[in-house]
């Protein structure tokens, strides 16, 4: 705030006001106090020069008694010229051995020897010299005077207290004083009407140069007056209108280039000659997996794959292939700017990963439906190849047991072309759910009726667990009952004979749930984030002589998926898996339509 030049001249105006304000006044309260002094002293002296008044202070009467008493009468005569009041100033007369013999105030009074009256009373009664020395820091005024008169020697001693003075001198402070504030009010209104005139355009010219900084163009500086500041002005406002142009076309070039860097896909890193990085957009630091900055070097980045001087001089561009953990991505690098001080290397990443996971799914797809296909082909061609060349010599119960098997390994292959014709559906959105309420508790039970025949073939301990009042939800009954049927079958396949399973259900806020809970063979925990997939197996072997595909789950978490609900494993520290899917009651938000 002080730093300003506006708030600068107001203080110069202010000092300068005050400076001069207490030099006169110091110099009017001197010259006062002197003033007054000198006319005490004169005053004094004009009427002791008065031949008639001298004459009589030296001629006794011929019938005097006292001559200091009639001293003091005589004086007493001259008090309004001489100014004694016998209150600021008193009129004393003292004998020559310092001895008051006549004082306005009466009685025995003791006079404090002053310089003045010192000199009278030592010299002055010799040469008759006056005691009439004055000092204006002195609070009083004093003359002594020797006169000799009969015989007798005496002192008339005239003493002030210039109270007349110090009155004088307060009064003369409180104007100088009211004066001053007077003039502090005028100087700063007049040094602020100053300021603003000098300072405004200043400041206009200040806040257009900072807004010309911050590339704010929008309000040109007006300045009226026709000076060296408003020519100033004008040729500020001519340099802005061309600025903004340049910067302009210079801005829409750019913001061309950085919604291309910014917003592509594709990773892009720029390296100076040096190999340092000169810029990145973030596609490369989410591709690389690390914060790129300027001290991040070409060698920690692409080092392995391509030398520097190699991307430098090469006529075109190199390829090559780097792999972060999981990801692939392809790289281009080319030079740019080439031959010059300022040039270097652009890389360009390209994400390839989607690309490389496609092609491993369609090879391990093709290789599993190839598989699962095939073994079932394989023991139809072997079975009927085999009634065929023994079809007269085979007993009828053995021809009736080989055509079972035929039929079954058609049926395991009829279910995996339903499940993947199941998928393909699911993948291309033409599967809508036929959503409709029902009781989910009924649902829950009717799984438990559906599948406890199988369980007691297989000695498991097949419990039910409802809560109360489980709501109706709107989903597709169907697909439903297929995802319950599927978790109850595999917990009833996969767990020894002689198992316990758990079936529960339940419906907490806005959502129901069932889950399924048994002591098999569980799930390694390799493999529990993979039991989703499609084919995937953890028990390969086991599985096919059970008859899965693999597809099961896969088919499961779709379903749920697209009902906006969840399946998933919960963690339980006893051996044996638990696995639990949750419904939203009032159906998915999107995916379906009421039957």
């Amino acid at each position: 705030m002080l730093r300003s030049l506006h708030m600068k001249l107001v203080m110069i105006m202010i000092l300068l006001i005050m400076s001069l304000m207490i030099v006169v006044g110091a110099f009017l309260i001197n010259s006062v106090t002197a003033f007054y002094m000198e006319d005490f002293y004169s005053q004094v002296s004009d009427v002791f020069q008065d031949p008639l008044l001298y004459h009589d202070l030296i001629t006794p009467s011929e019938e005097e008694e006292d001559g200091a008493d009639q001293l003091f009468q005589v004086l007493n005569a001259y008090a309004g010229e001489l100014g004694v009041d016998n209150r600021n100033r008193k009129l004393y007369i003292l004998d020559g051995s310092g001895v008051v013999r006549v004082s306005p105030d009466g009685g025995d009074v003791q006079l404090e020897y002053t310089e003045n009256l010192t000199f009278a009373l030592a010299s002055g009664l010799e040469t008759g010299e006056v005691g009439d020395e004055s000092n204006l820091a002195l609070d009083y005024m004093d003359v002594a005077i020797p006169i000799h008169r009969g015989g007798e020697d005496y002192i008339v001693y005239i003493l002030d207290n210039k109270s007349t003075s110090n009155d004088l001198t307060d009064q003369m402070l409180v104007l100088i004083i009211e004066a001053l504030i007077f003039g502090l009010v005028i100087s700063i209104l007049l040094s602020f009407l100053l300021s603003k005139t000098m300072v405004t355009p200043i400041q206009s010219l200040t806040e257009g140069a900072m807004r010309v900084a911050e590339r704010d163009f929008s309000k040109k500086i007006k300045v009226p007056s026709q000076d060296e500041i408003g020519v100033l002005t004008d040729t500020f406002n001519d340099m802005a209108g061309q600025l903004q142009d340049t910067l302009r076309q210079v801005e829409n070039e750019r913001n061309k280039l950085d919604t291309l860097f910014l917003h592509m896909t594709d990773g892009v890193v720029a390296f100076s000659r040096a190999g340092l990085v000169i810029h990145s957009n973030p596609a490369a630091n989410r591709m690389l997996r690390r914060a790129i900055g300027p001290e991040t070097t070409y060698e920690e980045l692409f080092g392995e794959i391509a030398p520097l001087e190699r991307a430098l001089d090469t006529p075109d561009h190199l390829e090559g292939e780097l792999q972060v953990r999981d990801s692939f991505f392809q790289l281009l690098m080319a030079p740019f700017d080439r031959g010059r001080a300022g040039g270097g290397a652009l890389a360009v990443l390209h994400d390839v990963t989607e690309q490389r996971k496609n092609e491993e799914l369609r090879r391990e797809f093709v290789a599993n439906v190839s598989h699962e296909l095939r073994t079932p082909l394989t023991n139809i061609r072997s079975y009927a190849e085999t009634l065929m060349e023994s079809a007269r010599d085979m007993p009828p119960e053995m021809e009736k047991k080989f055509l079972g098997v035929i039929l079954n390994e058609s049926d395991r292959m009829t279910h995996i072309v339903q499940d993947l014709l199941t998928l393909s559906r699911f993948d291309s959105e033409r599967d809508e759910l036929k959503l409709s309420k029902f009781p989910f508790g009924e649902a829950v039970r009717d799984i438990y009726n559906a599948v406890y025949m199988e369980a007691q073939k297989h000695n498991h301990t097949l419990t039910l667990d409802l809560e109360p009042g489980l709501p109706q939800v709107l989903a597709d009954r169907e697909r439903v009952i297929q995802v319950m049927m599927n978790i109850v079958s595999n917990a009833i396949k996969y767990t020894p004979d002689g198992g316990r399973i758990v079936l529960s259900a339940g419906w907490e806020r806005d959502k129901v749930w069932m889950e399924v809970d048994d002591n098999g063979i569980g799930i390694p925990d390799a493999d529990r984030e993979r039991i989703f997939e499609r084919f995937y197996r953890v028990d390969k072997a086991r599985s096919r002589q059970s008859g899965g595909t693999g597809l099961g789950l896969s088919i499961a978490q779709e379903i749920m998926r697209r009902h906006d609900g969840r399946l998933y494993l919960v963690d339980k520290a006893e051996p044996g898996l638990t696995i639990r899917m949750e419904l939203p009651v009032a159906g998915p938000e999107e995916g379906g339509h009421e039957g």
